[in-house]
């Protein structure tokens, strides 16, 4: 069974990374920073001979400009126009793309209150949800690892695209805020066989070391949590297993590691890690949020 290998980079910086905005499917250009990374990129492939023999694209102009550089090295003969995939864009946030976090919380507080619960179904309005979002970015990832079977693949992306990866590869579910670091033009690298995908690398930015620190968009710090529970309040119910996420960053439905329980304090069950940190919890297969 032929394995294709895929060098995963995400593109370059933007203001409107710097800016926190949602960018989207919007045709935003790489700042001056973004195009050094991208210079940094093409320079790493090429000194580490990755073996490149292919090269795939978003079709968006950020991406198009990280991968510009790598292609002249290593594929000089190839169209960037020939290889731009739209399966590969960013998810389409809708009616907020372009918009700042804070505007979107002023200018559209009930939309912004839904998205920061990171629910699978869920899309701003006008654009996808994460569940659509991840259907069109695993068909184009296995659309390509079957064009280029047994190749070794250059795709250059968006920070989302790359989440749905991380997510699919390490078998999550698709609730929760992001869990995997993505900086831009940082280099991932995975391998895809019969359909699965293995990460083999993640997040490697050892060509950008002495580059600006990157604005960093931390979903986890957005997920709204509970007070502290006191120590008596942390009896296990349900006797249910609990798959807790990296970090000990608990969510709603979001878990990873059986290192937590559940507990019921005031008439609501809660899951708490080891430390105490703790979350509102909707058991799997038991419903809405259970009421004691």
């Amino acid at each position: 069974m032929n394995t294709t290998k895929l060098y995963l980079i995400r593109h370059g910086e933007t203001d409107w990374n710097r800016e926190l905005r949602f960018q989207g499917q919007v045709d935003v250009p790489l700042n001056a920073t973004g195009l050094e990374q991208a210079r940094r990129v093409a320079q790493r492939l090429l000194a580490e001979r990755f073996g490149v023999e292919h090269l795939v694209c978003s079709d968006l102009l950020r991406t198009r400009q990280t991968a510009e550089p790598a292609a002249q090295a290593l594929l000089p003969h190839l169209s960037l126009d020939a290889v731009a995939d739209p399966g590969l864009r960013e998810q389409n946030f809708g009616i907020v793309d372009g918009l700042r976090v804070q505007d979107v919380k002023t200018d559209y507080a009930e939309a912004w209150e839904r998205w920061v619960r990171f629910e699978a179904d869920y899309g701003m309005p006008g654009g996808e949800t994460t569940r659509q979002f991840h259907t069109r970015v695993m068909d184009a990832v296995q659309r390509i690892a079957q064009q280029y079977a047994g190749k070794t693949v250059l795709v250059v992306t968006h920070g989302g695209v790359l989440d749905m990866v991380w997510r699919t590869a390490q078998g999550l579910g698709l609730d929760g805020p992001r869990q995997s670091d993505i900086p831009n033009a940082g280099l991932n690298r995975v391998r895809v066989q019969g359909g699965a995908i293995e990460v083999l690398h993640w997040a490697d930015t050892r060509h950008l070391q002495d580059l600006p620190a990157q604005p960093v968009y931390d979903q986890t710090k957005l997920v709204v949590r509970s007070p502290c529970l006191p120590p008596q309040a942390r009896r296990p119910i349900f006797g249910l297993p609990l798959i807790a996420p990296p970090g000990e960053q608990l969510v709603p439905g979001r878990w990873q590691r059986q290192r937590q329980h559940i507990v019921e304090h005031g008439g609501v069950a809660f899951a708490v890690a080891d430390q105490g940190q703790q979350a509102l919890y909707r058991p799997a297969g038991v419903g809405p949020l259970q009421q004691f």
